[in-house]
């Protein structure tokens, strides 16, 4: 999987999606490597979400938690 580190932080981060894969998604917006989970939560009662992937492709995932079609983006980003 890459990861562009060109977008902010509360903007979409396009990835590489493998087929079958499990991504392990950020559920506390504590993570510094978001949409993905680095443990920040640790100590919670929080886990991260689990996205398998179904199709290998590039798409755009949500960082700002705001989307209705998580994980992927659907620009409400743009509505803050």
């Amino acid at each position: 999987m890459s990861q562009s580190n060109s977008q902010p932080a509360t903007g979409p981060v396009e990835v590489q999606l493998e087929a079958g894969k499990p991504y392990y998604l950020c559920a506390c917006g504590r993570s510094g490597n978001k949409p993905f989970c680095d443990g920040s939560h640790a100590g919670t009662d929080i886990t991260p979400r689990v996205y398998t992937a179904e199709e290998s492709k590039t798409a755009w995932l949500c960082t700002c938690a705001r989307s209705a079609n998580k994980p992927f983006c659907d620009g409400r980003h743009n509505n803050a």
